[in-house]
């Protein structure tokens, strides 16, 4: 049996091991077959959630409350101007607030030390939503969406993450491969590597579970046989316009166009972005880039002809967000 799930915290992934996220994984799967199939069970009534948002949302919001309410739970959205979170409240009071009147508690934001001092004090389980090192949930939906679309065994899926190698996809999806066994690589120019620290940490448990691991600054050698590529935007939420000049230019080889699909050597990649994705300029934000950067009026960190090819499951990744979370909740609350 997996190690006990119930009322336990999930905020990282580093302090699970591969059988609890087989566990979770195994879950899932069950859930969405019984969603599709139309005889899910609520296993969560009269449960309560506490979502709170200091960074917007669509994907992790939505999978949330959706996969709250199929169980039969309630969900609280809490925003930082509708709370007294970090003007009147410190974080420790407002944990220590929550965790009386809440079954768990999701937090999405920025540092990590955060939404480990929410779990610290909250005396309930708490969620990383998604925080600037880890975005352990969308994890999970990823190595899901991964094992649909492969019938490998899950220690013979190769994937690779091109682009800025720090970021918390790209830690987290280091760090996921590295304690399931799989093939993982990182493609990014050398000062946007993962750190060393996190680096390490990884060839630890990759030592324990067979894992391969490359972490490189040539693109095409990232991705040379893989199965699926990742990418993500090139810049976070909350850093500025201005950043765009210099992460562009070191950023540019590792854009996923069809020609570095190609260099998979593997007519069945795929491609995966957390969503949202900068693929042409009609966002607001993609029409300034594209204004500012012509080259970029294809796509920036992926290009609109492989967004809109059939390699491209990023949406099938999107739904399986709720899953997955549905599979959190069950398996911490129920």
């Amino acid at each position: 049996m997996p190690f006990n799930n119930r009322n336990r915290n999930v905020l990282s992934l580093v302090h699970h091991t591969d059988r609890d996220l087989h566990y979770l994984l195994d879950l899932a799967r069950d859930l969405k077959r019984a969603k599709y199939a139309g005889d899910e069970m609520p296993r969560l009534r009269g449960k309560n959630i506490a979502l709170i948002f200091e960074k917007t949302s669509t994907r992790t919001r939505c999978a949330f409350e959706v996969a709250a309410y199929d169980q039969g739970a309630h969900v609280t959205y809490i925003d930082p101007t509708s709370s007294q979170i970090g003007h009147k409240e410190s974080m420790k009071d407002t944990a220590r607030v929550l965790g009386r009147m809440y079954d768990a508690i999701e937090y999405r934001g920025s540092a990590q030390q955060i939404v480990e001092e929410l779990a610290e004090y909250a005396g309930v389980p708490v969620y990383n939503g998604l925080t600037d090192e880890f975005h352990p949930t969308q994890m999970l939906a990823d190595i899901l969406t991964m094992t649909e679309h492969c019938a490998k065994p899950m220690h013979e899926i190769a994937y690779a993450f091109v682009g800025d190698g720090r970021n918390n996809v790209a830690n987290s999806l280091l760090l996921v491969g590295a304690k399931l066994g799989m093939d993982v690589r990182i493609g990014a120019p050398r000062e946007l590597w993962p750190s060393p620290e996190h680096v390490a940490l990884c060839r630890t448990f990759a030592e324990q579970s067979g894992a391969r691991i490359l972490i490189t600054d040539d693109p095409k050698a990232a991705v040379a046989g893989v199965d699926f590529i990742h990418t993500d935007v090139w810049v976070s939420m909350g850093e500025p316009i201005e950043s765009w000049s210099d992460r562009i230019a070191a950023l540019l080889p590792f854009q996923v166009n069809p020609e570095l699909m190609a260099a998979a050597n593997n007519p069945r990649v795929k491609f995966m972005h957390c969503l949202p994705a900068f693929h042409n300029s009609e966002t607001k934000v993609g029409a300034r880039i594209a204004e500012q950067y012509p080259q970029l009026r294809g796509g920036i960190e992926v290009t609109e002809t492989v967004f809109e090819s059939p390699a491209n499951i990023a949406f099938e990744q999107a739904e399986n967000r709720m899953h997955t979370i549905k599979a959190i909740l069950v398996a911490t609350l129920s």
